[in-house]
Formats: C-alpha cells, structure tokens, sequence
C-alpha cells in the first residue's frame, strides 16, 4: 500500500530522479534516492513543510535536486526505474537512507553531521543524514 499519494506520471518523475541522482550507484543506491524523495513527502517537517507531492519534493526550490538542471532528469523513465519508484512508494526502506531527508556526495569521508542533522551512514559515494525523530516523526 502506497505511502503517500501519487498517480502514474508522479512516479515516472520520481523513477526519472532516482535514475538521475544515482544510477551510478545501481538499484540499491536509486533505492535510497527514493527513499530520501519520499521522506520529504511524509516528513512535513524542518525544510520540506509543504511539499505534499513528488512535483514539490522535486522542484523544491531552493532545497531541491540539482538533477532537474541537467538534461538526463528530463529522459523518459525505463521500466526498471519506475518499478523501483514504486517499490519505495510503496513502503520500503533501504538504510542508512531509511529516515533520511538529505543526502550528498563529499570529496572525502561523510561529515558526523550535515545542517544539524546525524549521518545515517554511507553507500558507496553518497553519505545520508536524518532528522531526529522529535523534529520530524512522520519519516519515522
């Protein structure tokens, strides 16, 4: 059952950034892309008040992903890349990006923190950092 709502065209733009922000990561790192994406749906928290869709979670401005600058974002989602959005619209969670809003690829090793906010962990060159469950319960 789907955690937040979406209809077809939603998912195939969530699918699209996933496969933006981290093909190079393979399934399991656009995994956690849509993870943090569909986080700042739920969350209603901190930087994303508001946004209640995957168009405002995408074209957050500013706080969004710089993918949607970039060419690639606009292609057309593959079949692979829209079953995988709809695996985390539909629930599931790939730590360390399960609770997390942010995430970003450092020169070096991951900050304990980024904007006041723990580092969840690290898959392959990107690092994740979550709210605490006070300042945002509804990613937990």
């Amino acid at each position: 059952m789907a955690v937040i709502q979406t209809n077809s065209e939603q998912v195939k733009m969530l699918a699209r950034l996933m496969r933006a922000e981290a093909e190079g990561e393979g399934e399991l790192g656009m995994l956690m892309v849509g993870n943090v994406g569909v986080n700042r749906v739920l969350g209603n928290c901190l930087d994303f008040k508001n946004i209640r869709s995957i168009p405002d979670m995408v074209f957050q401005s500013p706080g969004g992903f710089e993918a949607t600058q970039k060419g690639y974002f606009y292609q057309a989602a593959r079949d692979v890349d829209i079953r995988l959005a709809k695996r985390v619209i539909n629930g599931e969670r790939q730590h360390p990006a399960s609770n997390a809003l942010w995430f970003f690829r450092p020169e070096g090793d991951c900050p304990n923190t980024w904007y006041n906010q723990a580092n969840t962990g690290r898959y392959k060159a990107h690092c994740f950092f979550a709210p605490s469950q006070g300042d945002c319960p509804a990613v937990y």
